[in-house]
């Protein structure tokens, strides 16, 4: 149903194209000194290289694996508000009735019904931009490349004040209440619980049936009360920043180490080469060996590429609700709880499915 943007390797190698041309100059520059200018003594053993290389595969997949928990676990929680907002709108359709109060018209009742719907709309709506607000760790619209490719589809958060999406949804005098509060998500969930037991003293609703009801408002609470666990508590920064020096660390060493070893099979090639011999191939084979160096540059570029490629995956997945075109999409999920909700209430007025840009889905 919310389908994401499948990446092509342009996309990627244009994603980190920035990242990949650093790489290539600190790949150059060790092996310009080392074959041009001489400098022999600039090189470094493989083994405690590739130690730290292994050290620092371990903490990136650590990262990953936590990152991706973290947007997995998101994308269960508005599941969550998805399943429990139709069951509520269900409830509400089918346990509100007049027959307990005739003097309530069916009009009258199906306001009452749509009045219920649309706070609760409201109350999406402000829980979606509460979770879109950018939080001082969260660094996908500091970076040159992610604020590219936001460019590419529509956050429709950033674009709208919340205050002129919800008003249509809400009363005068409830919008009024929630104004000012610190949270107006629960503000909302709480004016539903008053209104809810208003209509149980009213003889609208069963007594049993407001029970019923009222736990699904306890678990609307339960559930944003986890979303915003994990927007206002983020990755650990200790991990995040020293998983990040160490990926450079090892970038920065890389060349050093695979451009001696690069150096020595160019030797062993030097001396399986016939001497005597004057054969064009044997002089195209020399040539190969001598400059043989020259090919730990473009290793040494993609090894560091797979590595901070991997480290940046796991960043932009630390923050589920920030933004970018692979978080959960919770604006596109939210209208579509909106068509559901309306529609099991027997509205026919139903405002229609966000469509994706470049198939990404906000």
């Amino acid at each position: 149903m919310y389908t994401r943007r499948n990446y092509s390797i342009k996309d990627m190698m244009k994603w980190t194209r920035r990242d990949t041309f650093v790489f290539i100059i600190i790949a150059l520059v060790p092996v310009l000194l080392y074959s041009v200018l001489g400098q022999k003594w600039l090189h470094l053993p493989w083994l405690p290289i590739s130690l730290i290389g292994t050290a620092v595969a371990f903490l990136v997949s650590f990262k990953n694996n936590a990152s991706y928990d973290r947007l997995w676990e998101a994308r269960k929680i508005w599941g969550g508000i998805v399943n429990t907002s139709r069951s509520f709108a269900m409830l509400t359709n089918t346990y509100i009735s007049n027959k307990n109060a005739p003097n309530i018209s069916d009009k009258e009742l199906q306001t009452i019904k749509k009045t219920i719907i649309n706070r609760h709309i409201a109350w999406m709506t402000v829980h979606r931009y509460t979770l879109r607000q950018t939080k001082p760790w969260e660094m996908f619209l500091k970076k040159v490349s992610d604020k590219e490719f936001s460019k590419l589809y529509d956050v429709q958060e950033w674009k709208h004040p919340m205050d002129k999406i919800i008003k249509p949804y809400l009363s005068e005098k409830e919008y009024a209440i929630i104004q000012g509060k610190q949270s107006q998500a629960s503000q909302l969930l709480s004016l539903q619980s008053i209104h809810l037991k208003e209509l149980k003293e009213q003889g609208l609703i069963w007594e049993f049936s407001y029970l019923e009801i009222k736990q699904l408002l306890v678990e609307l609470f339960t559930l944003q009360g986890k979303n915003e666990r994990i927007k206002n508590f983020p990755y650990p920064r200790q991990y995040a920043t020293i998983n990040l020096f160490f990926v450079w660390i090892f970038v920065l060493l890389l060349p050093f180490g695979i451009m001696n070893e690069f150096n020595t099979i160019g030797l062993e090639l030097l001396k399986d080469i016939n001497e005597e011999s004057t054969g064009f191939l044997n002089q195209s084979y020399a040539f190969i060996a001598t400059h043989f160096v020259w090919l730990s540059v473009p290793f040494s570029v993609l090894i560091s590429w797979v590595f901070h490629t991997m480290e940046r995956m796991g960043e932009v997945s630390e923050n589920p609700f920030e933004g970018t075109a692979n978080d959960v999409p919770i604006t596109t999920m939210s209208r579509g709880i909106e068509i559901d909700i309306l529609e099991i209430i027997g509205e026919s007025d139903v405002p229609e499915p966000i469509p994706s840009l470049y198939d990404v889905q906000m």
